[in-house]
């Protein structure tokens, strides 16, 4: 395990809600490649902090990966929905785009 892993589970065993944590953990288990265990993370994150949107683009990637189009073009429209909803327009605009190029692969 890697030394930042090992940092954000010993902060996790502290605060295991901690939107920002599980978000880093998920990264750390796909740069891994690790899928299972990152979408277990995703799946905890957007169950728990819904309006964390971050976690929408990266899912959906990691679906998208795994040969899931429907479910990934899901996600982006569910991310899109909620960055419209907490007035992110960056992050909007990230989903928009990567809807938008899934759709017309």
């Amino acid at each position: 395990m890697n030394q930042r892993k090992a940092q954000l589970l010993s902060f996790l065993s502290d605060s295991p809600d901690d939107a920002f944590l599980n978000y880093a953990l998920a990264q750390e288990f796909i740069s891994e490649g690790n899928d299972t265990e990152a979408e277990k993370v995703f799946s905890k994150l957007l169950q728990l902090h819904p309006g964390y949107t971050a976690t929408y683009y990266h899912f959906a990637k990691l679906l998208e990966r795994k040969g899931m189009k429907e479910e990934a073009m899901n996600m982006y429209r569910s991310g899109i929905e909620k960055a419209r909803e907490m007035k992110e327009q960056h992050t909007l605009a990230e989903l928009q785009s990567a809807l938008l190029e899934l759709e017309y692969e």
